[in-house]
């Protein structure tokens, strides 16, 4: 595996940890991400009175009682009490105009999916190993290296600086991918309406520890920095595709230790 210096060219050789050369697993990944993204859904539930808050009543079977509609020419449902006795339209019931819904969502049901924390180790390391697949990656991404993923000098973390760290990157081959995420595009829908703009995912930095880098890697779009901490299935491959990334060297040393078990255990990413 080589190493690259900050101008691009190649410095010298280490051995690739053997997460990289694993097994793609795309049906690990994508359970992971459903994992992932159901942490984020918002419970949700109905008013309890919807539909209910009108003075509608259900006055029984015919009969010659009062308000019992008999010889009406009208169904018997829960209707209005009107003034005069006189019964009005139907509420209360799911088929009628304002009433409640007939299975609305609740407010106790279980959103989060869960997925063992041994599984969700395996995920994370089939990701990587599929990052490192120029094949795979090529799918989705402009792929000019020959050698995948690409490894950089650690002295790549200290740069604080965006333009820096986008000559960093040209130099690395990285020009045309990026080239492709900075040109937005406008989600159908609503949020036309709202001008929001969605980016492209591009080029995922992988550090040892979180420092100057992200300050310099969060003004470009698609670019996306992570320390080997926080790093999840969705940041590695989105949609259950490998993602162009690129390791400092102390990251690809501890990768093997990272995404053991035990580690993601220890945070709790489960």
């Amino acid at each position: 595996m080589n190493v690259y210096g900050l101008d691009g060219k190649v410095e010298r050789n280490i051995n690739a940890p053997a997460v990289f050369a694993g097994e793609f697993r795309e049906d690990l990944v994508r359970r992971a991400l459903l994992a992932e993204q159901s942490r984020g859904y918002q419970p949700q539930g109905r008013f309890l009175l919807a539909g209910f808050q009108t003075t509608a009543v259900y006055v029984g079977k015919y009969s010659a009682a009062y308000r019992r509609g008999r010889h009406m020419g009208i169904a018997i449902r829960p209707r209005q009490k009107l003034g005069g006795g006189a019964m009005g339209d139907v509420r209360r019931i799911p088929s009628a105009v304002k009433g409640h819904r007939s299975h609305p969502p609740k407010i106790e049901k279980i959103l989060e999916e869960r997925i063992n924390n041994k599984e969700y180790a395996a995920a994370i390391r089939s990701a990587i190993a599929a990052c490192a697949d120029a094949h795979k990656v090529a799918s989705k991404h402009k792929v000019e290296a020959k050698e995948l993923p690409i490894v950089v000098d650690d002295k790549l973390e200290s740069v604080s600086k965006t333009k820096e760290l986008m000559k960093i990157l040209n130099a690395l081959g990285l020009g045309r991918d990026l080239e492709k995420s900075h040109k937005p595009k406008l989600r159908h829908g609503l949020r036309r309406l709202s001008k929001l703009r969605h980016f492209r995912s591009s080029v995922l930095i992988v550090s040892k520890s979180s420092g100057a880098i992200e300050k310099a890697g969060r003004n470009i779009p698609g670019v996306e920095v992570c320390s080997l901490g926080n790093l999840t299935v969705s940041k590695l491959a989105p949609g259950a595709l490998p993602r162009l990334s690129v390791w400092t060297e102390g990251a690809v040393s501890g990768v093997e230790q990272a995404v053991s078990t035990e580690a993601i255990k220890a945070r709790g990413s489960k």
